[in-house]
């Protein structure tokens, strides 16, 4: 599923959010429980637009991090209305199935974008190191030619040193 397919599938959700909300019982339940649903269910498609406008890849993850936390919370309300049985869960259910869904892709989008990011990151890293390994030696001045151990210098410990230095 591309990105404005998915732009498309989340304001869907938004828009069948909005009629279910109209049909909950304008009881203190149903207008609590609505509200916050209604809250969460405009939240994912918005966040994910604005998801998908990130100007990092950094700002991505936040992004869709937020998107998947709404998606999750609208699971939730969506049980309590099953659950409290302020309608029937005939007429919840399809609207749970895709919150499911919603929450699945975007757990997975999420996840994908962390593992980019940790692998880039551990890249970037690898290419610094081969580039401070790689660095070219200083030429050895001519007043002092030994001024770079040589491969084949024996090598001393400090006491031999210092004991040849007395």
């Amino acid at each position: 599923m591309n990105t404005d397919e998915l732009k498309r599938r989340s304001e869907r959700f938004a828009l069948d959010a909005m009629k279910l909300v109209g049909k909950l019982p304008s009881n203190q339940q149903g207008r609590v429980i609505g509200n916050q649903f209604l809250r969460a269910a405009t939240s994912v498609g918005a966040n994910y637009r604005a998801a998908t406008r990130a100007w990092s890849h950094a700002e991505f993850i936040a992004k869709i991090g937020t998107v998947e936390e709404e998606a999750d919370e609208c699971c939730y309300w969506l049980e309590l209305v099953i659950e409290g049985n302020l309608l029937p869960a005939s007429r919840v259910t399809p609207l749970l199935k895709e919150a499911q869904e919603l929450t699945a892709i975007f757990t997975a989008s999420g996840r994908t974008a962390r593992l980019n990011s940790n692998r880039e990151s551990r890249s970037a890293k690898r290419k610094a190191v081969a580039g401070s390994q790689s660095a070219v030696r200083a030429p050895r001045s001519s007043a002092n030619p030994r001024s770079e151990i040589s491969d084949s210098a024996p090598i001393r410990n400090s006491k031999s040193a210092i004991r040849d230095n007395q």
